[in-house]
């Protein structure tokens, strides 16, 4: 079912426009020249914008890039960025497929992936954000010792990610099967906070 556009949708992302990024490729390796912040960290859908905005507020010394392609749920991330007061964060409206256009060579300390879509089906299994040919693309934008910090609620997800991680030559680290099981941990998302509350287990791990 398709969704429904949000009222006054145009309007509304006009309004958030300055924290809009229109043109990403003219920005390739000069992100931190025409942006005051000591690194870049990058969210791949980074849906209302809950964790973007509440990690933002915790390293107001880094820039925060956060990549959401749905016009729907991004104008909730920018207003959430907006109303929060926060300068550190930019949005692309647009695929992850093309962030090696975005980004130069190790250009990005930090990638976040969190809750992606699982694509279980075998034939979709390059759609997944953490098949090699992602993997592939994040190695050339990070720098040196640059992390992706991954999480899920799909086990054969991370189970899958965690093969990848290793058949790409990451190092794979802070492994968690129940990342909340004894109290939260770390910001979580919208998504995240609901399935939290129900019980359901939240895997979640570095990968260098």
């Amino acid at each position: 079912m398709r969704m429904r556009r949000k009222r006054h949708l145009d309007t509304r992302m006009e309004r958030c426009g300055h924290l809009l990024v229109p043109e990403p490729k003219s920005l390739r390796g000069r992100w931190l020249d025409e942006l005051p912040y000591s690194e870049v960290h990058l969210e791949l859908g980074c849906g209302k914008g809950r964790f973007t905005a509440e990690t933002a507020k915790t390293s107001p010394e880094t820039l925060f890039v956060a990549v959401e392609k749905i016009s729907n749920v991004l104008i909730a991330a920018l207003e959430l960025t907006m109303q929060s007061e926060l300068n550190n964060v930019r949005y692309i409206s647009d695929w992850a497929d093309d962030i090696k256009d975005f980004f130069a060579l190790g250009e990005v300390s930090r990638i976040y992936i969190n809750f992606c879509d699982p694509w279980p089906a075998r034939r979709h299994m390059k759609r997944r954000l953490t098949h090699q040919r992602f993997l592939e693309m994040y190695r050339h934008v990070l720098t040196p010792n640059g992390e992706i910090h991954f999480k899920t609620d799909n086990l054969p997800l991370f189970e899958y990610s965690l093969s990848e991680f290793d058949r790409c030559g990451y190092k794979v680290g802070e492994i968690s099967y129940n990342l909340h099981e004894c109290s939260p941990k770390g910001i979580m998302t919208d998504y995240e906070q609901r399935f939290y509350e129900q019980g359901f287990p939240i895997y979640r791990c570095v990968a260098v």
